[in-house]
């Protein structure tokens, strides 16, 4: 058995000798994807808990120390923590009432351990899971080319960062949601972070990320990259590829003079 779900076990059975603890919930890796779970997996994990015990679950660490001593914690978000383990596991969790569970959002629970008479439902969630508000080719395509043009203007001004977040990031996002739609859905997407496995999803020559992604001093590099990628594909409407052309251009003058480079 992999640390992890040892571990996991190993805080199940720490749970379960608690009255006031109701079932404990893997996820993400330690989750129903179990397949999914390799030596860099984190554990994720929601522990359900009477009404009026959840403070006590929080505050105190005794039940999570139990299984080792842990090295490291801090609170991430109203409810949940995160802590490292002297042995090198790293957990984030939450703690949460049946009532809580019903209004969080998640995908792909798995039942670790629930005490007798637990309602059977806990890993289903009662809200829907994040989807983009249109879900079409011709809307992530118009995302990318906005971004693209957006972050480009950031980068002029100087905003090297945001411009990076825009270009790299948002931009990137909505290639990913293309190809999604081409090729279909890859194995063990993550919906809350279209970035996570897609490595394994397409192969360099499909997305070629080292270009798209070149880093923080090379925004226009990847913003040409990726335009250029973009109208190889799709059909990009001239009212905004002329305007992005002509960005690119003026981008690439405003850098040649910093890189000692001519423009072709």
């Amino acid at each position: 058995m992999k640390p992890v779900l040892r571990r996991l076990d190993e805080i199940a059975a720490v749970l379960a000798a608690r009255g006031d603890v109701i079932a404990l919930l893997g996820l993400g890796s330690a989750g129903a994807q179990l397949a999914r779970l390799d030596e860099h997996s984190d554990l994720d994990f929601f522990v359900i808990v009477e009404d009026g015990a959840k403070s006590r679950y929080l505050d105190l660490t005794d039940w999570l120390e139990e299984p080792g001593p842990v090295a490291h914690l801090f609170a991430h978000e109203h409810g949940g923590r995160k802590a490292l383990y002297a042995d090198g596991v790293f957990v984030e969790y939450r703690v949460l009432t049946v009532a809580e569970l019903a209004t969080v959002a998640f995908s792909g629970a798995r039942v670790v351990w629930r005490r007798p008479g637990a309602p059977r439902n806990l890993t289903e969630s009662g809200q829907p899971m994040p989807r983009p508000q249109f879900d079409t080719e011709e809307f992530h395509l118009n995302d990318a080319l906005a971004n693209l043009y957006l972050g480009l203007h950031r980068e002029l001004r100087g905003e090297r960062l945001a411009a990076a977040r825009m270009i790299q990031g948002h931009v990137v996002d909505a290639v990913i949601a293309l190809l999604r739609i081409d090729g279909g859905e890859i194995p063990y997407r993550d919906v809350f972070d279209p970035a996570r496995r897609v490595e394994h999803a397409y192969p360099p020559d499909v997305l070629p990320l080292a270009a798209m992604v070149p880093g923080y001093d090379s925004n226009v590099a990847a913003a040409r990259f990726i335009f250029e990628w973009l109208c190889k594909r799709y059909p990009v409407p001239a009212g905004i590829g002329d305007p992005l052309r002509e960005l690119i251009r003026s981008a690439d003058v405003r850098r040649s003079p910093e890189r000692g480079t001519s423009i072709g």
